[in-house]
């Protein structure tokens, strides 16, 4: 009867330990790379009924600084970042005459991502829906 509830205990431990290790994984986002060169970018926009709010997050999720970061929303409108060390993160605002379709993120060693604006699904009684 005693060793029932060792054996319980036991698993409970293992459980509660799996699902530390999960969290702990997946908030090390950036600091635990798998690659030398890495960049995540995240452009966002969200249309309200009078304005546009968008946002554009670049991070360096790499193990080795990228260096010549170059942004272009697209319209003519280019912003260089110069070096993003790891783990290092940027929030930016597109210029307001911008279109808004999508954004490039270049840098040195062969990184290029482009990736079209997301816009977050509106919500009934929420701001904006």
């Amino acid at each position: 009867m005693v060793s029932s509830y060792k054996f319980f205990i036991m698993i409970g431990i293992a459980v509660i330990a799996g699902i530390g290790g999960v969290i702990a994984i997946s908030l090390s986002k950036g600091t635990l790379s798998s690659q030398d060169y890495e960049i995540d970018v995240d452009p966002f926009k969200d249309p309200q009924n009078l304005f546009v709010t968008a946002r554009v997050m670049v991070q360096n999720i790499g193990a080795k600084p990228l260096t010549n970061v170059v942004v272009n929303y697209g319209d003519g409108h280019v912003l260089s970042l110069g070096t993003l060390t790891p783990g290092q993160k940027v929030i930016l605002s597109p210029p307001s005459e911008n279109s808004l379709h999508q954004v490039k993120v270049t840098a040195d060693n062969g990184i290029s991502v482009t990736k079209p604006y997301r816009i977050p699904p509106k919500i009934p009684g929420m701001m904006g829906s």
